[in-house]
């Protein structure tokens, strides 16, 4: 049998902020990592789509306070950082009914940086 996949070494290249922020984002992720383990039978990051975190952020975390969501959305952004992809998850008010309005996905535009040409 294969060993569990490390979510505490798979963030620690991105992991900041006080010791008690990176235990709040080493245990959320591994809450994360075990709903997705537990819906999809995957729980190695490397093999997530971004369909495996949006549905934790609507379906999972859809009866969770609204700044339990936020910080859970954190973990996420620190997530996606980590596999180097270019998804971004925005919450949005919890009254609506429709599963699309909880969390909506995008692929961010990265700012073009002009580029100088020396005097």
């Amino acid at each position: 049998m294969s060993k569990p996949f490390d979510i505490e070494l798979f963030l620690a290249g991105v992991l900041t902020g006080s010791h008690t922020t990176r235990q709040r984002h080493l245990r959320q992720a591994k809450a994360i990592q075990a709903e997705i383990s537990k819906r999809w039978n995957k729980d190695n990051p490397w093999t997530w789509q971004r369909k495996h975190l949006a549905w934790f952020l609507n379906r999972h975390m859809n009866q969770h306070a609204e700044s339990t969501r936020y910080y859970y959305l954190l973990t996420v952004h620190l997530l996606t950082l980590r596999l180097g992809k270019p998804w971004q998850f925005n919450l949005e008010a919890k009254g609506n009914n429709r599963p699309e309005a909880a969390v909506r996905l995008h692929i961010s535009q990265r700012p073009k940086v002009p580029i100088l040409a020396p005097k």
